[in-house]
């Protein structure tokens, strides 16, 4: 019985160290210190990440997923992406930003990392206020049911100290069918 009870607590104490998620086949496991928000429409999940020393908010971790054959073109939602940011002086971060494509367990990754004035969700979200010293990392994951968007925007500091759990959220995606 004493054995059965430290199985269930190791258990326990292993599951909280991550949430797994699944959407499109593919599944996923973000830290720990990243709360789970409640359902949003268009949202396979929603993560609020804690704010780092100096910044006044927290980043977001918005995860995308429309179904096979939605959600447009990789370079499509890559240059998107971009459009949503600028650099202080008004001008296009397109130069700056960097994009590479890579094989993630198997799939096709393409990640996004870019820095600016943001200057929005999208057209879904309606018009917000830009907001100076904002980053972006994005991954976008080809699956077999179609592609699934990470979407991490947030002030400069609080996405650099999430950066290293991003990566191994972007490693950890796999297909659900093995």
């Amino acid at each position: 019985m004493r054995m059965k009870h430290l199985l269930s607590v190791v258990v326990l104490m292993t599951a909280s160290l991550v949430h797994a998620e699944e959407a499109g086949g593919l599944t996923w496991s973000a830290p720990s210190e990243w709360a789970v928000q409640p359902a949003r429409p268009m949202r396979a999940a929603t993560y609020k990440l804690p704010a780092a020393k100096g910044d006044a908010e927290g980043a977001e971790l918005a995860v995308f997923y429309f179904g096979a054959g939605q959600g447009g073109a990789v370079g499509d939602n890559v240059k998107r992406w971009l459009g949503q940011f600028q650099r202080p002086d008004g001008t296009s971060v397109e130069k700056d930003a960097k994009t590479k494509t890579e094989k993630v367990n198997g799939l096709n990754v393409t990640t996004v990392d870019v820095k600016g004035t943001y200057a929005g969700g999208g057209p879904m979200m309606g018009p917000s206020a830009p907001k100076p010293g904002y980053r972006l990392l994005g991954a976008i994951v080809e699956g077999a049911e179609g592609p699934l968007f990470f979407k991490l925007t947030g002030p400069e500091k609080s996405v650099a100290a999430a950066e290293k759990g991003f990566r191994k959220l972007v490693e950890s995606v796999k297909s659900a069918k093995k």
